[in-house]
């Protein structure tokens, strides 16, 4: 009789350790729901990006020296400089200037080590195709700016909630000389 009763008394102990299992996951559950989604409408709404957010790479052509600092740094060689000497002015002069996003791994050492900045990093992250040599961006497609995604009406843009909550706990914890 007492192995029967040790029994039940473990079936009873089990029980009650699964009923607050569900109770503590159900108390979870109903905390998720005063929560705001947090899913957009992606080609109606987009998150504006970080400040320094590496996205698609702006060149300008005027300002490079062929100096191929870039390819260098680059952990794959991926830009291609085309250049020739110049005999008369002594210089390098560039001819051509590209970069195969369908490879770029979007370090940025290319940006962080020209020494002319004449790469820089842009906001866009649209670079999506269907044609696989359609990313093999040429001088002048790399020398495009990108549309800010802030000056295009046709899209609400939405900010990251983190920055909000902080822009939010600034406004509160600022005072002015009516709010004592």
């Amino acid at each position: 009789m007492f192995p029967m009763v040790t029994g039940f008394m473990s079936y009873g102990q089990q029980t009650i350790r699964a009923a607050r299992y569900i109770g503590q996951s159900f108390i979870i559950t109903l905390s998720h729901t005063n929560r705001l989604p947090i899913t957009i409408h992606y080609p109606y709404e987009k998150s504006i990006t970080s400040e320094r957010f590496r996205g698609r790479i702006h060149f300008e052509f005027d300002k490079c020296i062929a100096c191929e600092v870039c390819v260098r740094v680059c952990p794959i060689d991926l830009p291609l400089v085309d250049w020739r000497f110049e005999k008369g002015i002594k210089r390098k002069q560039l001819l051509n200037y590209s970069i195969d996003f369908g490879v770029c791994i979007f370090c940025g050492n290319c940006v962080e080590y020209c020494p002319t900045s004449c790469l820089s990093m842009t906001e866009e992250y649209e670079l999506s195709t269907y044609d696989r040599h359609e990313l093999n961006y040429n001088q002048i497609a790399l020398s495009r700016l990108p549309i800010s995604i802030m000056g295009d009406y046709t899209i609400q843009t939405i900010r990251n909630s983190t920055q909000s909550k902080i822009d939010e706990e600034k406004s509160l914890n600022s005072r002015t000389i009516t709010n004592y």
